[in-house]
Order: structure tokens, then sequence, then C-alpha cells
């Protein structure tokens, strides 16, 4: 194949995608999405977890025990940092 055709392949493409992002952006409109953002941007907090007040916290990093090798074989969790 010639750089033409990928030219001309890219370019259709973009266009097909850029097409179905403005109807997207058109049906949100349209069907009232857009209308009000202010209440879906609160609608995830709730009593436990009010709005503008900070709950949520970063895990303490372990620290080494006294004696233990660096290269330990113990296995660490997979969700805890080290």
């Amino acid at each position: 194949m010639e750089w033409g055709t990928y030219i001309i392949g890219g370019f259709i493409f973009a266009s097909l995608f850029f097409l179905a992002a403005a109807y997207a952006l058109h049906w949100a409109h349209k069907s009232g999405q857009l209308s009000n953002l202010e209440e879906g941007s609160r609608s995830i907090f709730d009593e436990d977890e009010p709005e503008g007040e900070i709950t949520d916290q970063f895990p303490e990093k372990k620290t080494k025990k006294p004696g233990e090798p660096s290269g330990s074989s113990r296995r660490s969790e997979p969700n805890q940092l080290s």
C-alpha cells in the first residue's frame, strides 16, 4: 500500500470519530443529560462522606523490622505499598 492510502484511511477514521463525538454531545444535550451538572456532581456524596469533608487517607508506609534482611523472601499483600 502507498502512503496516500494510509492518509486517506486516517482522515476517514478521524472524520467518523469526530462525527460520532459530535452526535453524542448533541444527543446528551437534547435528552437533558447536560442540563444540571451541579446536581450530578453532588449525587456521589452521602451522610457517610459529606461534601467538602476529606474522609480518604493514604495508608502509612510500613517500616522495616529490625533484623529483617532487605531482600526478604516474605510475600507482601498485592494492595500494600512498599
